[in-house]
């Protein structure tokens, strides 16, 4: 049984950020070592509590251990490992390539420096009435294996995270939707505090003519069923030419009975809608069509949080109802096009999405559609496994986020690079070129040092001459302290 959830006291919080600050300005958490242990502490919970974690996952979503095991668990294993692995090497100064010649016998570096404290918002953070199981097992446990000077929750609903967001942190991390977003975007704005936005959006998948519509069906209604549909990368539509989507649901029917059985309501593999709110949204969406444009699915149980796989077909691009809006539920709308060129702009008449999905066997198609669209991410003839390979960065552009993070990119993410010079004393003679009085022997030097030598070998040489005579006039005829 899952441990109850207790809301952060309001008047709590400034404190719990104050004592994280002064935990960071001790430079406890700067420590390699340190962050390092922290690491390994939270791959050991983890490991230790992962049924744990599975159970409270089922608890609030009706989520399979295979789809936990995948979708939350293996990855944040797979980045500690990897971060433990290569945070030596991340931290480590960066020395440059000087590109002032009169810089040419200094040291030049960038420190890798943590930025100070951060704020991650999430839905099991700051939606605790969403996924309040999950959030009461990671805030049970997790101190117990974190040193509780380097970090805290902060849990609750909007007044919490309202009360949060007056607090002035170093960065801000956001994974939700656009319109709380922009919330955390103008409260950021207040500290001028930097942001990194995920966002979602309406991702397309875009079949192709020459897609495999077997293969296509099976990779579609995987990525867009996972997690019932709640995920940030979904496939939100379905782009296909006229006469492919008849063929396209007969395949997308066949593949459902496959996963789910007839009967997905009782199948252990099918997932949950987060909440009644929730619920009632994606029932609301549902109710504006008819047995004309549903052409699988749409039943639906309010008390068991039920909504069956759904598939609508023929919809404009410029519905009122579906097309407006994230669906993330198990809704998957389907838009008939005349040829790839108009599917292609429909995606560009909408904000970019986080994610696109295109079908299709011919690389010039593929790239085509690469070519003329934007999104954060981009995968050919699957769903959703981009954002399970760590060694892409994964991240929005556009409406559906700004800034990335995976592998070495959440590294950079938190990460202020100080650019550091550590001058020499000597040379001070040669360095007067730079001090006033101004003269036409200092501005030669300073050209020089600046723009270098001609490129004809005739031009060179009479350059040298004149440099050499300006040094000359410099170093023995106007000393800096004569």
């Amino acid at each position: 049984m899952s441990p109850q959830l207790t809301y952060t006291a309001i008047k709590d919080i400034p404190g719990v950020v104050d004592s994280l600050r002064n935990t960071f300005n001790s430079g406890l958490t700067k420590d390699v070592d340190f962050r390092k242990q922290q690491l390994r502490q939270l791959l050991l919970f983890m490991n230790e509590k992962r049924d744990d974690l599975m159970e409270a996952l089922f608890s609030d979503l009706h989520k399979h251990r295979m789809e936990s095991n995948i979708g939350e668990i293996s990855s944040i294993i797979d980045e500690c490992q990897y971060m433990i692995k290569n945070l030596d090497r991340f931290t480590k100064p960066i020395t440059t390539a000087k590109r002032f010649k009169m810089n040419a016998l200094d040291k030049t570096i960038i420190r890798k420096e943590a930025k100070g404290v951060v704020l991650v918002i999430g839905q099991l953070a700051t939606n605790a009435c969403l996924s309040s199981n999950t959030a009461a097992v990671i805030t049970k446990f997790l101190p117990d294996y974190i040193d509780k000077r380097a970090f805290s929750f902060v849990n609750g609903g909007v007044e919490e995270t309202t009360t949060v967001l007056e607090q002035r942190f170093d960065h801000i991390f956001y994974t939700g939707n656009g319109v709380v977003g922009k919330i955390v975007m103008k409260a950021a704005a207040n500290h001028l505090t930097p942001v990194t936005l995920e966002l979602g959006g309406k991702s397309p998948a875009v079949v192709a003519p020459d897609a495999d519509l077997d293969v296509t069906a099976n990779r579609l209604v995987w990525g867009k069923f996972f997690n019932n549909g709640q995920t940030c990368v979904a496939p939100d539509y379905v782009l296909v030419s006229k006469d492919q989507q008849e063929k396209l649901i007969i395949a997308i029917r066949k593949t459902l009975l496959s996963y789910y059985t007839a009967n997905p309501q009782n199948c252990d593999s099918y997932g949950r809608i987060i909440s009644t709110r929730q619920f009632d949204r994606l029932k609301g969406l549902l109710d504006h069509y008819d047995s004309s444009q549903i052409a699988i699915g749409g039943k639906s149980d309010r008390e068991d949080l039920f909504i069956e796989p759904t598939i609508l077909k023929s919809i404009s691009y410029k519905d009122e109802h579906i097309m407006q809006q994230e669906i993330f539920g198990p809704i998957l709308p389907i838009i008939p096009v005349d040829h790839m060129e108009q599917a292609i702009q429909i995606i560009n008449v909408r904000d970019q999405p986080l994610a696109m999905y295109i079908f299709a066997k011919s690389p010039a198609i593929y790239n085509n559609i690469l070519d003329k669209t934007n999104s954060g991410g981009a995968v050919v003839n699957d769903t959703l496994m981009h954002l399970q390979e760590l060694s892409l960065p994964f991240g929005g552009v556009g409406a559906s986020g700004m800034g990335s993070y995976h592998g070495e990119k959440s590294f950079d993410t938190f990460v202020h690079e100080r650019s550091t010079m550590i001058k020499s004393t000597g040379f001070e003679s040669m360095l007067a070129a730079r001090y006033p009085p101004y003269n036409d022997d200092k501005d030669t030097m300073l050209s020089f040092l600046v723009y270098g030598l001609p490129s004809t070998a005739s031009s060179k040489f009479k350059a040298l001459m004149t440099v050499w005579s300006a040094a000359w006039n410099i170093l023995f005829k106007n000393p800096a302290n004569p």
